[in-house]
């Protein structure tokens, strides 16, 4: 295992009051420092993940978006500017990051997963976000995670409503056991506040920071089922199923 990096005054300067956490204190700021995380699209969901991850000092993330900059991103896509209008989301991004936080690495990637280049892209991180909207990058993201034993934080979003959960590869869930078959109903566009997946993503940011830093209890083995019209959230437990094509011979 690499040795933790040591904190600069810069470090303990701006992260001091995070640092104050009993359970997190210097010791898991120096976890993130050295830690790296990649982020699957920086939409509504993935916008507030690598800024809240960015924001706590995450050492790396890792950003892969392509397509450029849309009107209808603007309502949800906190890392997209009104002046970057038809230029790439990643660029975007990276440009945002680094405005907020200049001392930590980030790096924009103008692609969406695709089996092309996810095994080296999961292969570069330590842990993996997935806010994907679209099942068949969830299921390579998934499959990839499962294969190189990195944990993935699954986070999605429909209209006024949410879900999350944390797998660890082997004692978890995957996401196939959980999904199967991509839902028939599900499809590229639908309903979307900004507030709705910005609040699921604050929650996955800090699964990944717990996850990383060692401390906490995650949703690892359960499901969070957010019903933000009602403003309703409920833990149901999740269990693997052994006949998955994925984990089931783990």
């Amino acid at each position: 295992m690499a040795p933790q990096p040591t904190l600069t005054e810069i470090d303990r300067a701006r992260y001091e009051w995070q640092m104050w956490t009993p359970d997190f204190g210097a010791e898991g700021q120096a976890k993130l420092k050295g830690a790296s995380v990649l982020i699957s699209r920086c939409g509504g969901l993935g916008s507030p993940v690598a800024y809240e991850l960015a924001a706590a000092g995450v050492g790396h993330l890792i950003i892969a978006h392509g397509g450029n900059v849309k009107p209808s991103d603007l309502n949800r896509q906190l890392l997209m500017t009104n002046d970057w209008l038809g230029k790439p989301r990643a660029e975007s991004a990276e440009r945002r990051l680094r405005d907020l936080n200049p001392h930590i690495e980030i790096e924009g990637i103008n692609s969406n997963i695709n089996a092309d280049n996810v095994a080296d892209l999961v292969g570069r991180v330590d842990l993996v976000v997935d806010a994907a909207p679209l099942f068949e990058e969830r299921f390579l993201m998934n499959r990839e995670a499962v294969r190189q034993d990195k944990v993935l934080v699954e986070a999605a979003m429909y209209d006024t409503d949410a879900t999350l959960t944390t797998i660890v590869p082997g004692k978890t869930p995957c996401l196939a056991c959980l999904f199967p078959e991509a839902p028939p109903a599900w499809k590229r566009e639908f309903p979307v506040f900004g507030a709705v997946s910005g609040t699921i993503a604050c929650i996955a940011a800090m699964e990944a920071i717990k996850v990383l830093a060692g401390f906490g209890q995650t949703l690892a083995g359960q499901m969070l089922v957010a019903d933000l019209r009602d403003v309703e959230f409920r833990k149901m437990k999740v269990r693997r199923r052994t006949d998955c094509p994925v984990c089931g011979h783990l």
